[in-house]
């Protein structure tokens, strides 16, 4: 395999410089002979291609390979991809299915943890398997995208559901499908009255930014609004040619928001998300979550400490324009469900006030009104069912 993919090709002629995303896949870097052509391998990393395959798939794009430098053992990109002899420690305070998806799903494929909201599991490939991935009790088994019976059971299952306003395509990785297979599960999901959102999960534009093509675009363009999440981790992974793909795209109508993991020695830093979540601004995209590590098997030396975790969104907190700052989660273990997490900055409280103390040591006080003056709003009887609706906690 030649190293033909590079992220510095001819941006004033695409169309006819750029490999096509399907080339990319078909020439993914699966073994150790093939990482060898890119990187120097250290001891460990041999050793976790030869234990870390048992733990998950070991893939990546050439292209993804490429904006690595091949003889930092810290680079970050290499670090996302690269197996490595610590996945097989620490096994013990891991969970096979982290987010309790299993127990939370009503009919193979779909995902019903919140009331008016699923997760529509439309493939379980991705175009580069990531070490810290979630998902590895589903993810790169070989099962693609659902047989006609196990689609139509999830379609039904959305469209007989009417609280549920809102589907996430997710997997593996939704825009690994063909276009013709995309567009017919999108195309479904708008036919359905209720749906009021859809989006769609994918981490090609990181790893196969020429994917996000014209004809892809015009996929998203439907009634129902279509909001492409993204994932970038680090600002290594927004070369110029990534950066005006997602400008291109951003500018044809699509919302683009991302979400980023908080990777020990990859990323956690206050000064790495800044520079990431402003890289991400330059080009339309809008940083969405920033994501504590699930406790997926292999990824006890990639994970931080929620106290470190919080250092960082502190030091953003005050630095940060509030559009730049991703909003600091957790998935509960379990599938306990998500929850945010920020900065204390109250120094105490009462029942008449609360004094706070801000990011760079200012403190005030914010007094409450007088508990007689509290007044129940008027709320409409469709819209106290609604609400009565999506407040059950079983589906």
């Amino acid at each position: 395999m030649s190293k033909d993919f590079t992220p510095d090709c001819n941006l004033l002629n695409l169309e006819a410089s750029e490999v096509p995303w399907q080339e990319q896949i078909k020439h993914s870097l699966k073994t150790i002979s093939d990482y060898e052509q890119y990187f120097d391998l250290s001891t460990l990393e041999i050793e976790g291609f030869e234990k870390g395959s048992e733990v998950f798939n070991i893939q990546t794009t050439p292209y993804y390979a490429s904006l690595a430098d091949p003889k930092n053992l810290n680079d970050p990109i290499r670090k996302m991809i690269m197996p490595s002899g610590l996945e097989t420690k620490g096994l013990d305070l891991s969970q096979k299915d982290p987010l309790g998806e299993v127990k939370n799903s009503p009919c193979e494929r779909i995902v019903h943890r919140y009331a008016d909201r699923v997760l529509f599991l439309i493939t379980d490939f991705c175009g580069i398997y990531c070490r810290y991935c979630t998902r590895k009790h589903f993810t790169g088994g070989g099962k693609v995208f659902p047989g006609k019976d196990t689609y139509q059971e999830a379609i039904d299952y959305i469209r007989k559901n009417k609280g549920i306003k809102e589907v996430i395509l997710s997997g593996g990785d939704p825009l690994t499908l063909s276009n013709t297979k995309l567009k017919k599960v999108i195309d479904d999901l708008d036919a359905i009255s209720h749906i009021e959102l859809i989006r769609v999960g994918s981490r090609m534009p990181a790893a196969c930014p020429m994917r996000l093509d014209n004809e892809l675009l015009s996929i998203f363009k439907t009634k129902t609004p279509v909001i492409l999440m993204t994932h970038f981790n680090h600002h290594q992974e927004l070369p110029a040619y990534t950066k005006l793909k997602l400008r291109n795209f951003a500018e044809g109508g699509v919302q683009i928001l991302n979400q980023t993991v908080l990777l020990n020695g990859i990323n956690n830093s206050a000064a790495l998300i800044y520079k990431l979540s402003r890289e991400l601004i330059s080009c339309k995209v809008y940083p969405y979550y920033m994501f504590q590590c699930d406790p997926s098997p292999g990824t006890g030396h990639l994970q931080t400490s929620i106290k470190d975790s919080l250092k960082i969104q502190k030091e953003l907190w005050g630095r940060s324009s509030g559009i730049a700052l991703p909003t600091y989660s957790i998935d509960i273990p379990s599938g306990g469900g998500k929850t945010y997490l920020t900065p204390n900055f109250i120094e105490s409280s009462s029942d008449k006030s609360y004094l706070f103390k801000g990011f760079d040591g200012v403190s005030a006080e914010y007094f409450n009104p007088d508990k007689s003056l509290y007044k129940e709003p008027y709320i409409d009887k469709e819209v106290s069912l609604e609400w009565a609706n999506i407040s059950r906690t079983s589906f």
